[in-house]
């Protein structure tokens, strides 16, 4: 699993590529914790490559959700594929994050 943060100019760009299974959680909690405080910028996590995700890694992507609201900003995921969707709708999830 890969993940990559750049911090634009007004919000930070995330970029997850792989399989963000129970194995990959912890060491891509690492990665975004700093995210849990956005410090008011939105964050935009870009699943283009994103083939899978497991319930850890739902659990990464609230945490981020529960920080960015405190801080006043936004999480948007994007080009999530249809299985990826799929999860979201199943738990729920659709209905707290914005999609692009």
């Amino acid at each position: 699993m890969k993940t990559t943060i750049e911090q634009l100019e007004d919000k930070y760009l995330v970029t997850l590529d792989g399989e963000l299974d129970t194995a990959a959680a912890a060491e891509v909690e690492k990665t975004l914790q700093p995210l849990y405080n956005s410090n008011g910028l939105d964050v935009i996590i870009d699943c283009t490559n994103l083939d899978y995700i497991a319930s850890s890694g739902l659990r990464i992507l609230i945490s981020i959700l529960k920080g960015a609201k405190a801080s006043g900003s936004e999480v948007v995921l994007k080009n999530l594929n249809e299985d990826i969707q799929s999860v979201f709708k199943l738990t729920g999830f659709i209905n707290l994050f914005k999609f692009e």
